[in-house]
């Protein structure tokens, strides 16, 4: 491991400044004008809110993942080369170690998350402030903010599975702190994703649709609720997510470099941490690139957030090529990198394509409006199903340019098209910025309507709040393109772990066994979006009925003479989403296994194919649909077809309603789902080799 040591330190070096860097803007962001007394009183419920949230699931988690850990620490004590033929030793110390790693993972997440929120809850008021001054001010406090969460999750990342790997210099260790992070990363999302939402949809069928008071109203009961929803789900659900996707197509390259090149130990070590190498130069670069991103004359947020991404693309490219051609690579790593890149960027700008107020799709669902609800929702939904087409095609594009090219450079085809999905997500330090800024000025736009800051503050927030949206639709197109190639690599690397043990995977569709674990497979993620989606709405008539018993029993707070009671909606959101993981969290760690153990590896192969195809597709769907309603309902509010309060804005808010599980719940969950169901494939494998019915 000699040769790679170099790199690996440079690796802890670089997350270890990105962390650095995070705690600076940290305190920058803090040193802001707070506003208010008012202004701070209302960010003061949102913050309280979130962090009673965040309490209770993480000592939720904190049990789960003790009791996943000595699952672990037992399973792996065991000499898994021997495991099955008589010959079984013990090894408590690599037990421990995957147990370790697997616990650090799920912290190293939960802190990402965890800081990205905190950070959040004390911008969101300053922003709101800042937004009395300039657009260019309001938007400078929001992405600072929203960097804090990409940098610090990029730094633990790399610190977390650079460590491990010096000290054991076994990437299947590095894989037990994969499965930690997604494992967090799953519930964190799905949790976050039900309790933003069911508090969402409650504040806006009751407030907008039933009563005809605005969305951020302070007489709303659920509108702490919504916006403590917007932390949860969408800063620390979110950057969990994409802790899991980056950690995860990076342990994947790491296990096929190890397996590929087994015999031969220099290349061995050089192509194991190649995948690091990528995590480092895209810390640098996104390190640099939100340097440049600033709000021109032009008042743009969008623009801004775009170029950012495209100068830290430039970045990176440049950075990628000097290190394969100075270092003495095979140019079979370069194509794979470019070609991951640009299918990153173009997934990413067809979802600004299908989310953006300025283009045809949702201009014309808000322009249908006017006839209806279900028109509106036919329309959005129609152009959600037509942009899954360039992006599953960009996918497509990807895995075979990566996979040839790096065959025709003498690498392995399977090595290339995961080193693809590392390329995507290795400007994530810039991607998950752009990402936590929107919840953040959405949360502004919020405090500026209830505290009652003037119209202009409220305009200027929902330019902000705009661009965020499609930012938002923007990281959701990355991560779950990412996970299609990662989770293809995690395929890959299940199939060299099986291997080990004897057994060839043939995986063909005139086997039953094999048709079998694809339907079952298919299945799964509909059946886990339909249970995420159910919760919202069981959740959420619960709180409309609170809401309505408190409108009905104090008429003060309609007239403004009397504070809501927030703090039951709140309980009620904390408990559903708490109550609502058990389901999902059996489908993505349990189901598995289970089809491994009664019906075999190959089984278990078709099922993570079949969880692949229809979880992409639903992904996808999801989350560019939720995304249009949303943006097409804020573009009849900002006056057009009627402005608030016409029957075009009624029907842009069922729209943005049935869309809100779609984005923000199941959609950006599904991508979490098939990684960790190809995690848990990948580190119990040489177990279900070994153990089988069939």
């Amino acid at each position: 491991m000699s040769t790679s040591q170099p790199w690996l330190f440079a690796a802890l070096l670089a997350g270890a400044v990105s962390v650095g860097v995070a705690a600076w803007l940290y305190h920058w962001v803090h040193q802001q004008d707070a506003g208010s007394k008012r202004a701070q009183e209302v960010a003061s419920w949102i913050r309280e809110g979130a962090r009673s949230y965040l309490r209770r699931l993480y000592l939720t988690l904190t049990f789960v993942a003790a009791g996943l850990g000595v699952i672990i620490a037992i399973v792996f004590a065991f000499d898994i080369e021997h495991l099955g033929t008589g010959a079984v030793q013990v090894d408590p110390l690599r037990g421990g170690g995957m147990a370790l790693a697997f616990i650090a993972g799920a912290i190293c997440s939960a802190v990402a998350g965890y800081m990205g929120m905190t950070v959040a809850v004390a911008a969101n008021v300053r922003s709101a402030t800042a937004a009395l001054e300039s657009i260019n001010r309001a938007f400078k406090v929001a992405f600072y903010a929203g960097a804090v969460m990409g940098l610090a999750m990029v730094g633990l990342a790399v610190i977390g599975m650079s460590t491990i790997y010096l000290i054991t210099g076994d990437p299947e260790i590095v894989l037990g702190f994969s499965f930690g992070a997604s494992s967090l990363a799953l519930l964190a999302k799905a949790g976050g994703g039900i309790y933003t939402k069911t508090a969402d949809i409650a504040a806006d069928l009751v407030g907008k649709v039933e009563i005809g008071i605005p969305e951020d109203d302070p007489r709303n009961p659920a509108v702490v609720a919504d916006n403590v929803g917007d932390n949860v789900g969408d800063v620390a659900g979110m950057g969990a997510d994409i802790f899991d996707s980056y950690v995860a197509s990076t342990v994947a390259v790491m296990l096929l470099g190890a397996s590929l090149f087994v015999h031969e130990t220099a290349l061995q070590a050089r192509y194991t941490v190649f995948p690091l190498i990528l995590c480092t130069l895209g810390i640098i670069s996104s390190l640099i690139g939100i340097q440049f991103v600033r709000v021109g004359k032009n008042g743009k947020p969008g623009q801004a957030l775009n170029m950012g991404t495209l100068i830290t693309c430039a970045i990176f490219v440049v950075l990628a090529v000097a290190v394969v051609l100075l270092g003495g690579y095979n140019l079979g790593v370069l194509w794979p990198t470019l070609a991951g890149l640009a299918t990153g960027i173009v997934i990413g700008f067809t979802s600004d394509y299908f989310t953006s107020s300025e283009y045809r799709p949702v201009l014309e669902t808000a322009s249908v409006s006017g006839s209806g609800a279900a028109i509106n929702i036919i329309t959005g939904f129609s152009y959600g199903l037509i942009s899954i087409v360039p992006s599953i095609i960009g996918i497509a594009l990807a895995t075979l340019i990566s996979y040839y090219l790096a065959e025709r450079s003498g690498l392995s085809g399977v090595y290339g098209v995961g080193i693809s999905a590392v390329g995507m997500l290795s400007i994530s330090g810039m991607i998950v910025s752009s990402d936590a800024y929107g919840p953040i000025v959405d949360n502004a736009r919020g405090i500026a309507e209830m505290s009652g800051m003037p119209k202009e503050v409220i305009d200027t927030a929902d330019v902000l709040d705009a661009a965020g949206n499609t930012a938002k639709a923007i990281t959701k197109g990355f991560a779950i393109s990412a996970a299609a190639l990662t989770v293809l690599a995690l395929f890959a690397a299940y199939a060299e772990v099986v291997g080990t043990r004897g057994v060839t995977l043939t995986i063909s569709l005139r086997h039953p066994v094999v048709i079998v674990g694809v339907l079952l497979g298919a299945m799964t993620p509909p059946l886990f979006s339909a249970l995420t989606m159910l919760s919202v709405t069981r959740n959420a008539f619960k709180m409309i009925e609170e809401i309505r018993q408190q409108f009905h029993q104090r008429p003060g707070i309609l007239a403004g003479t009397e504070t809501p009671d927030y703090a039951a909606c709140v309980d009620l959101a904390a408990q559903g989403a708490l109550m609502s993981l058990v389901l999902p969290a059996f489908l993505a760690i349990v189901l598995p296994v289970l089809v491994g153990f009664i019906l075999g590896p190959e089984a278990l192969g078709g099922f993570l194919g079949g969880s692949i195809f229809t979880g992409i597709i639903f992904a996808l769907l999801m989350s560019n649909a939720g995304g249009l309603w949303d943006n097409a309902k804020k573009f009849i509010e900002s006056g057009e077809f009627g402005g608030p309060g016409s029957d075009a804005h009624k029907a842009g808010v069922v729209g943005d309603t049935v869309g809100d599980p779609f984005k923000d719940t199941a959609g950006p969950s599904l991508n979490t789902l098939i990684t960790v169901m190809s995690l848990v494939s990948s580190l119990f494998a040489p177990v279900i080799a070994a153990f089988r019915l069939f």
